[in-house]
């Protein structure tokens, strides 16, 4: 049953240990916090502070130790499928097929999640990310930002409440970064709400109004992000 909620993301004393030859190795501890509904937060952390674990635990990729989570308002021990269908992750890596066209390419991954052909919305995708003349070009033949820009399309197809994105603009020109920004923003107003990972401090205080910042697998500062970047 779905919880009724302000958060469309809660975390409540979230650990992940990896066991590997008896010896054990802490990656998240005792992580709490919460993401409100249409919001958009920055999970702010060095390389190796636990960020790509948390989110790899949200996306189902990897086993929570114990904790608690609900992903809009489901609980993921009690309700994992509608759970993973109100979520969608944008990963750091290029994941596509250079030989399938972007709506192809946004088709085939509307049918994983089994939504029927008569319910697609790869075109409305590709109008909103700027794509639309490009739908039938193949994808190896797009530039850097339009695969980027198809990334995050890919992970809309079933349009999920939430949309994650992990370091999004990690080794991007500043052009080609503040048009990703210009598309976030605009997925944010019409009501996604957007959790971003991210090192660099400039970004999540000028982008999000939210930030948590981690730092050897816990929560060190949480809040305002303005007020917590002073502080």
């Amino acid at each position: 049953m779905k919880k009724s909620s302000k958060n469309d993301l809660e975390i409540s004393n979230l650990n992940k240990v990896y066991i590997n030859n008896n010896n054990s190795e802490i990656a998240l501890k005792n992580i709490s916090f919460n993401v409100k509904k249409g919001a958009m937060l920055a999970l702010l952390g060095p390389n190796g502070a636990g960020k790509s674990t948390l989110i790899n635990i949200l996306s189902g990729i990897v086993n929570k130790s114990s904790g608690a989570i609900a992903i809009n308002g489901f609980d993921v021990d009690k309700n994992i499928r509608s759970a993973k269908l109100s979520i969608g992750v944008v990963p750091q890596e290029l994941v596509i097929d250079p030989y399938f066209t972007p709506r192809e390419t946004l088709n085939f991954q509307a049918g994983y999640y089994g939504i029927k052909k008569s319910d697609f919305i790869a075109d409305k995708l590709l109008e909103k990310l700027k794509l639309k003349d490009k739908a039938n070009a193949y994808v190896r033949n797009l530039s850097g930002g339009m695969k980027r820009r198809l990334m995050i399309a890919k992970a809309m197809v079933h349009s999920p409440q939430i949309l994650i994105l992990d370091e999004p603009t990690a080794g991007v020109d500043v052009g080609l970064r503040n048009l990703l920004w210009e598309n976030i923003r605009e997925l944010n107003k019409k009501g996604t709400t957007i959790l971003i990972t991210t090192h660099y401090l400039e970004e999540a205080e000028s982008i999000c109004k939210d930030v948590a910042i981690i730092n050897k697998g816990e929560i060190v500062r949480n809040g305002n992000s303005k007020n917590v970047i002073k502080n």
